[in-house]
């Protein structure tokens, strides 16, 4: 049987005839487990026949990796540094599995080259498989977090688009019943003319009006009362709307002495229904002034418009739009964000998309270390060093263990809960920053760690 797998079908009979013969034999019914998470395993797993199911479990929910199926290996193999399993290995059929321990392995690799190089193709091969599966998981886990935060920021101008085009097409029915009370006093074309320079004013105006909540109320109460003696109609609303825009009483007063006493009425609620129409359009402005700023982020961020070649780009654009991108988090955590840039920084030669990955992978951890914090504090520092470009991400969390310091760019290594990540964040950012002849260091103490990315300006 083991002639016709793919995995031994160049090994010589003799072969794999040792490897039969000093082999244990193990039938493992359904359900049974032959790895649980947390434990050594030190042996050679080859599938007879039946099916070994490889699965995780991430907030009591199952998430299946793999099934191992007939022919096919898992377990320790030769020249691996040993396994310590992370997922549950179980019998999901009863199956026969040939189990070759790790003390023949020295007598196996000095005796036997054609099986040995064949466990070894099936390490190497494994390592790429598995390698390739938890980078597509952190680039799917990174996309689900940039996802739910740019929903949650897109969803504020969205809304308030949608929010103020319903109350502009109502209010808009509001402003030709009040215009139809204006046109019928009969007013001249020079009153017209004033009135309308007065709206102009107000806008200008009130553009730049900033009340707290008691001046505000007391304006309003002025106001309402001023509007009321003058028989104005709707004047609680018309007086919110002055307020609003920074109209007092005594402006008021101004456009009411231009005016005859019966066509105050008319005129006011004109104006305040016109004012409301601004304000309206200039929300629906600002949100999709919003709109159109993320959805450039975005562009931004993922560099979509440009080449995988090294090409200039200015690097403070690129963390700024990582900040946009995680804004969701970084106002969950309540974090106060602090940019000590040196925006003298020339334009740097670099592959501006992949940084962006640095960026959101040291800000992104940046923001989780500092999840009990009380006052989060999270610090980027650009200057430039010679030749070189330095980046700094310093958060205020509870710092790296000193055992831990050296095995953080491990691949697959994660302090973070099962779920949170893949342990592939770190590894990428060392990656992309070879890539670009540079290096990274970590410093790190309780209230104070902080990661520093240098690379060459001009490559």
């Amino acid at each position: 049987m083991l002639a016709s797998t793919e995995a031994f079908n160049k090994v010589p009979e003799m072969q794999l005839k040792w490897l039969i013969d000093n082999s244990r034999n193990i039938l493992l019914e359904a359900g049974k487990f032959l790895f649980i998470p947390g434990k050594q395993v030190d042996d050679t797993y080859i599938i007879i026949d039946g099916k070994i199911r490889l699965y995780t479990l991430q907030k009591n929910e199952m998430h299946e990796i793999y099934t191992f199926s007939n022919g096919e290996v898992t377990g320790n193999l030769p020249f691996s540094r040993g396994w310590t399993s992370t997922p549950y290995g179980e019998a999901s059929v009863d199956t026969h599995i040939l189990s070759l321990p790790q003390d023949k392995y020295h007598y196996m690799i000095c005796t036997h080259f054609e099986l040995t190089r064949a466990l070894v193709n099936i390490m190497t091969t494994r390592v790429r498989d598995y390698t390739a599966l938890q980078q597509q998981n952190e680039k799917m886990m990174s996309l689900g977090k940039l996802s739910a935060g740019l929903a949650h920021e897109l969803n504020n101008p969205v809304s308030a688009v949608v929010r103020g085009a319903t109350s502009l097409k109502e209010h808009i029915q509001l402003v030709r019943y009040a215009f139809q009370k204006v046109v019928r006093l009969g007013i001249s074309a020079e009153k017209i003319d004033l009135i309308n320079k007065l709206l102009g004013d107000i806008l200008k105006e009130g553009e730049h009006t900033t009340l707290s909540l008691m001046e505000r109320n007391e304006r309003e109460d002025d106001m309402n009362d001023w509007l009321e003696d003058l028989g104005i109609e709707n004047a609680d609303i018309v007086a919110e709307t002055f307020v609003e825009f920074n109209l007092t009483v005594e402006k008021a007063e101004s456009i009411k002495s231009d005016l005859p006493d019966a066509d105050l009425s008319a005129v006011f609620n004109w104006l305040s229904n016109s004012l409301v129409s601004e304000k309206i359009v200039k929300d629906i402005e600002e949100g999709s002034q919003r709109i159109s700023g993320i959805v450039s982020s975005v562009k931004t961020f993922t560099h979509m418009d440009q080449a995988r070649e090294k090409q200039y780009g200015d690097i403070h654009k690129g963390l700024r739009s990582t900040l946009i991108m995680l804004n969701y988090k970084i106002q969950k955590g309540n974090i106060k964000i602090i940019e000590s840039f040196d925006e003298t920084l020339p334009l740097v030669k670099a592959m501006i998309g992949e940084l962006n990955q640095v960026w959101t992978n040291l800000i992104d951890n940046a923001i989780d270390a500092m999840d009990k914090v009380p006052k989060p504090v999270l610090e980027i520092i650009t200057k430039q060093d010679n030749q070189q470009v330095c980046v700094t991400i310093k958060d205020n969390g509870e710092g790296i263990p000193d055992e831990l310091r050296t095995q953080i760019f491990d691949p697959f290594f994660t302090t973070k809960e099962v779920g949170k990540g893949t342990g592939l964040g770190l590894d990428v950012v060392q990656r992309i920053i070879r890539q670009h002849k540079g290096m990274v260091k970590i410093e790190s103490v309780p209230g104070n760690t902080q990661f520093t990315v240098c690379f060459p300006i001009n490559d």
